[in-house]
């Protein structure tokens, strides 16, 4: 693990990564979404809680891989938060309304985001969405492809790769790709995706 991916795993430095461009990743989620309708959340790849704030009126439910995080996130926030594999959650009510995925697909390969995906999609209640917030790969030289390269997460993916994935599983509500940057220059690439049952 290099210097880097270690100090990111310390939920404080991760904490102060994110938070000036927090407000600005979440955006699109509150320009197409009325937060405070939200009834049962499910976000996956929690982190530290970096989202749960979004949530408080609601019932949620946090799920990361990594106990550090889980723990750090359980302290801020007296919520319910599980450390585990996704794809080993299985719901015992009518689903959730609204799941969230911010930053996380592109620290999967190909084949376990798809089967990730194929499992949300059986946690999702008929009226609900899934929500993807996710690095994009762009083309050509580039502060913001050069930053993808450096992340820690090894599968950005360029921008209709990540529609093509997405719409294997959800139909598509919102594809909508945005900049992440200071003083007008993106530093970062995104898109946010909100989907809908196929069923």
């Amino acid at each position: 693990m290099s210097l880097k991916d270690r100090l990111l795993e310390r939920t404080w430095v991760y904490r102060a990564w994110q938070a000036p461009f927090q407000a600005q990743k979440f955006a699109p989620v509150r320009r197409h979404n009325d937060l405070t309708a939200v009834r049962r959340v499910l976000d996956v790849g929690c982190g530290p809680g970096t989202n749960t704030g979004h949530f408080l009126h609601a019932d949620y439910l946090g799920i990361d891989i990594n106990p550090r995080y889980v723990e750090a996130a359980r302290r801020r926030w007296g919520r319910d938060f599980l450390a585990a594999d996704v794809t080993r959650y299985e719901v015992g009510h009518g689903g959730f309304d609204f799941i969230l995925a911010n930053s996380f697909f592109h620290h999967i390969d190909d084949a376990d985001t798809d089967r990730i995906l194929a499992h949300l999609a059986t946690l999702l209640a008929p009226d609900g969405h899934v929500h993807v917030l996710d690095l994009v790969l762009p083309p050509g030289p580039s502060p913001a492809r050069m930053l993808a390269k450096l992340d820690r997460g090894d599968h950005p993916r360029p921008l209709e790769r990540w529609r093509e994935i997405f719409s294997r599983h959800f139909r598509p509500v919102v594809f909508e790709p945005y900049p992440l940057g200071v003083l007008g220059v993106t530093l970062w690439s995104m898109v946010y995706f909100k989907g809908a049952p196929r069923r």
